[in-house]
């Protein structure tokens, strides 16, 4: 675990020498700053509205900007969920795609160093990067909690808020996993990033294919879609259907990249 650890670290530092870590941290920033804003706007019209005509007089949908934490934040995990989909992969590519172009890959293979704690390390790496980009978002709802609290206490519910943030991360990790089997199979960082996104993006719209399809293959599709596994989650809801779905999703995806890592050493 201790050469894992410094392979982690070691791609971490090399990480951040890099022009995309900084764009992905800037556009996840930038992306998450905007809906943030868009959303607290929406929620202060909705509540306009419901001061003037009453709640009872606005869609049945409505219902959900009765508080902040329903209104904004968990409105805004959904955002966050869709914008990593497309930062993971750009995280993601280099993992191993790039030492396999630069040709170092092929002498970190002749050292004593275990298939496992290259895989591991590099995981452990992409996780530590994938999370500091996430770690950006969890500033709004500490905002919103300083300034939207009163005598009566926090405007938020922390255990949904906090609950909801664990999806995010959950996700992150998720998308980190594929990302780093795919970057296994190539040299080319573009081609890394740009299977890791097309096999990501269906994956997470397959609860919307299920909707057209009939009994037992529509309940089958909508339990595989990552879409699915996380609405749960986001609102507060803890299953642990969703923790088993994807810790299976990244102990498959280290499985394979560990067998795609020993097929290219003893290749």
């Amino acid at each position: 675990m201790r050469t894992a650890l410094a392979i982690a670290r070691k791609e971490l530092a090399v990480a951040f020498t890099t022009p995309w870590a900084y764009a992905a941290i800037t556009a996840m920033a930038a992306l998450s700053s905007f809906f943030f804003v868009s959303l607290l706007e929406q929620f202060q019209q909705v509540q306009s509205l419901a001061r003037e005509h009453g709640w009872s007089r606005l869609p049945p949908d409505s219902v959900v900007y009765r508080n902040l934490t329903d209104g904004v934040v968990v409105q805004l995990w959904g955002v966050v969920l869709i914008i990593t989909l497309f930062v993971a992969p750009f995280l993601s590519m280099r993992l191993f795609a790039e030492e396999k172009r630069q040709k170092t890959f092929a002498l970190l293979l002749t050292t004593p160093v275990r298939p496992v704690d290259i895989v591991l390390g590099k995981y452990l790496g992409g996780l530590g990067l994938i999370f500091v980009t996430l770690g950006l978002t969890l500033v709004f709802p500490v905002v919103l909690s300083v300034v939207g609290s009163g005598p009566s206490g926090s405007a938020l519910e922390w255990p949904t808020v906090l609950l909801g943030y664990g999806a995010v991360l959950l996700w992150g990790a998720t998308c980190m996993a594929v990302g780093l089997f795919i970057s296994a199979l190539t040299e080319s960082q573009v081609l890394a990033a740009f299977l890791t996104f097309t096999v990501l993006l269906p994956w997470m719209l397959l609860r919307g294919v299920a909707q057209s399809t009939a009994e037992p293959l529509r309940s089958f599709l909508s339990y595989l879609s990552f879409d699915t596994q996380l609405q749960g989650m986001i609102q507060g809801v803890l299953e642990a259907q969703a923790l088993v779905f994807f810790a299976s999703v990244i102990l498959f995806s280290l499985l394979l990249t560990h067998r795609a890592v020993e097929a290219q050493r003893y290749a």
